[in-house]
């Protein structure tokens, strides 16, 4: 992988960014396991869980990548860890409560804001870590993968849509913020 960054400004900005990426992942393999908690017991929705199923084992990949990151780095996660594992299953569990649509307008609410999270970071790093923008440019095209799939299973279609979107997009963006400094 890669080396850990020189110390510098730059490198508090970098634990920033790795610590929000590790967060992020970890509330969004949060939120797959609380939809699949519903959906997994329903016979008639195996396919709605087998996709999330699928879609969480990319977000399983992308924190196990960023855990080897903050190793390597010496960046401490967020301290919050635990409340984005109950808020996550919890979102995504309530999404699953009201149906199928709700919860493909969570995963594609979350994952929009998480692809720009994610061009902007790229961005911001530019030419400096060119390992690291690779991994992350990789990953914000899985997100986009998932945000696709989302809206091909009727996300837009959701009782309620303009509001659980704006309301999960506005919570994401609090998270952000948080996890950058706790």
């Amino acid at each position: 992988m890669s080396m850990p960054p020189k110390p510098g400004p730059r490198a508090g900005r970098l634990a920033q960014m790795l610590r929000v990426d590790h967060a992020g992942e970890y509330g969004a393999v949060a939120i797959y396991r609380g939809q699949r908690a519903v959906f997994d017991r329903l016979p008639h929705k195996a396919e709605t869980a087998a996709l999330l199923k699928d879609m969480e084992d990319g977000e399983a990949h992308h924190l196990s990548t960023f855990d080897k990151l903050l190793t390597e780095r010496k960046v401490r996660p967020t301290l919050l860890a635990p409340l984005w594992n109950a808020a996550g299953f919890g979102l995504g569990a309530a999404t699953a409560l009201i149906g199928e649509k709700t919860a493909m307008a969570c995963t594609a609410a979350v994952e929009d804001v998480i692809e720009k999270h994610y061009a902007e970071q790229i961005s911001e790093l530019g030419e400096d870590e060119p390992e690291l923008v690779a991994t992350v440019r990789q990953f914000r095209d899985d997100e986009l993968g998932h945000k696709h799939t989302a809206e091909t299973h009727g996300a837009e279609s959701a009782p309620g849509y303009g509001l659980v979107s704006a309301a999960i997009r506005l919570g994401c963006r609090a998270a952000i913020k948080i996890a950058e400094k706790i």
